[in-house]
């Protein structure tokens, strides 16, 4: 019995020390790897955190900056990786989005990327004034590869104050004005002048203090070398609405279908004009036009919705619209004509409630979100598997 009681307390010992050393080894590296990032020991730091990680898998400030230092080396496959585990463990992953979708940029996984970037954006577009802007700008590109070209365009124009006229921007505005689904690495060669003339027309349409005499200038010399090619005219028509000239707005609209029957925004174009200015048979011909050859086009089916209620169609104009409302249900302008339409029908109780979405909408706009979100989103994505 002697010798039982010093073996036990020596079995004691030895558990207690076995599962204490871990979390001292734990916290020893930890330490060891900030004191590693933060005296810019770049390799060092990137072996601790990751034996860190391994360490304790819940280690979410771990697989941050683990993170973080790979995607400064462009090691964009194991960053996302790392960004991956921090967002599944952090009460907050915000900034994690925005990360995971410029990893998934850098390695082509373009769909991926865009549903990350709608997941930041709806936790408020989280981050870094720097991560804001790299973000903002590749969520841009994205949009205008998926063919939300006002989208894009708006999200482009708040980088204006912060790039300049740097080239990537004026490409990248360029692209969306053009309505060419293209990212500025893949689009054909020979069409870099007219993307080039159109991006300088938009910069400048966008900055401030306006500069209209430089936007007229840019957008002549692509009328000029660019006549016959889809989209220019109705671009043209844009920059006429945007300097509120709606007469030579109108004529450039008309001129883009002439050249594309087909062209749904030139067509719900002139269709707003007719409507403020009473044309209404035109309007209808157009509206109606517009939402067959695009049916999931929401302004085709809300300047649709605001023909029939010109016209005292007052059941079909509210079937229009809530199809609208259905496609982009954050856009306050189709829900306002939607109320007022409900008004007509004498439902005011959903009257009342599409007013009260609006309050919402236009709270959200000026008190919780930044511009950016401005930004027409869609339906809540699914997250990325």
């Amino acid at each position: 019995m002697a010798m039982v009681v010093p073996l036990l307390a020596l079995f004691l010992a030895t558990n207690h020390f076995l599962q204490r050393s871990p979390q001292k080894t734990f916290e020893t590296i930890a330490k060891k790897a900030d004191l590693a990032r933060t005296g810019d020991r770049v390799n060092d730091a990137l072996e601790l955190y990751t034996e860190g990680v391994r360490l304790r898998p819940s280690w979410s400030e771990g697989w941050w900056s683990l993170g973080s230092l790979l995607y400064d080396q462009d090691r964009f496959p194991e960053a996302q990786a790392a960004f991956e585990r921090f967002a599944a463990i952090a009460p907050k992953p915000g900034p994690a989005y925005a990360f995971l979708g410029l990893c998934e940029y850098e390695t082509h996984e373009y769909d991926r990327a865009l549903q990350h970037f709608r997941l930041w954006t709806r936790a408020g577009w989280a981050g870094t004034p720097e991560l804001l802007d790299v973000a903002v700008f590749h969520f841009a590109l994205l949009l205008t590869r998926e063919g939300r070209f006002p989208e894009a365009l708006y999200l482009l124009a708040t980088e204006e104050g912060k790039m300049g006229s740097s080239p990537a921007l004026v490409e990248a505005m360029g692209l969306a004005s053009l309505r060419m689904k293209n990212l500025p690495e893949d689009y054909p060669p020979q069409r870099r002048e007219m993307v080039w003339l159109a991006g300088e027309a938009a910069l400048r349409a966008s900055s401030y203090p306006k500069d209209f005499a430089r936007v007229d200038e840019y957008a002549r010399r692509l009328l000029s070398r660019y006549d016959r090619e889809p989209n220019v005219h109705s671009f043209r028509g844009s920059l006429y609405s945007f300097e509120h000239k709606d007469s030579q707005a109108a004529a450039e609209f008309r001129r883009e279908l002439e050249i594309s029957p087909q062209h749904v925004p030139a067509m719900v174009e002139i269709a707003r004009m007719d409507v403020s200015n009473n044309e209404l048979v035109e309007a209808m011909s157009l509206a109606k036009r517009a939402a067959e050859i695009e049916p999931k086009n929401a302004e085709a089916r809300h300047v649709l919705g605001q023909v029939l209620f010109a016209t005292r169609q007052l059941r079909e104009s509210a079937q229009e619209l809530e199809a609208a409302k259905q496609l982009a249900p954050d856009s306050a302008p189709i829900r306002i004509h939607l109320a007022r339409v409900y008004n007509a029908l004498g439902r005011k109780k959903e009257a009342e409630q599409e007013a009260a979405a609006v309050r919402l909408l236009r709270d959200k706009e000026q008190v919780l979100a930044p511009p950016q979100e401005k930004v027409a989103p869609q339906r809540e994505p699914e997250r990325p598997r």
